[in-house]
């Protein structure tokens, strides 16, 4: 199955976090924080969403970063995405 979001929705996978910290410091699950780095795998079309034309400024294969507690998260063919309006992302990582 394929997610094609609509309007100014983007579809994002998790980008995975590192286990260790800079100093060697080994995380347990617990420890760790949602991540907030995500790869873009879907762009919807954009166009005019609550009366004002969205320009998807985003494009697959972009990483980014999402407002902490933004989106929906769902899961598909046992993989998990999250979509959130164009709005949410806060910055792209170059």
């Amino acid at each position: 199955m394929k997610l094609k979001p609509l309007a100014d929705r983007v579809v994002l996978k998790m980008v995975e976090t590192e286990e260790t910290t800079k100093s060697g410091i080994i995380l347990t699950s617990a420890a760790k924080e949602k991540p907030s780095v995500a790869q873009v795998v879907e762009v919807g079309p954009g166009g005019i969403v609550d009366g004002n034309e969205v320009k998807m400024t985003v494009k697959v294969g972009d990483k980014v970063i999402t407002s902490k507690y933004s989106g929906t998260e769902i899961k598909l063919d046992g993989e998990e995405y999250i979509i959130v309006k164009q709005g949410d992302i806060l910055a792209i990582v170059e």
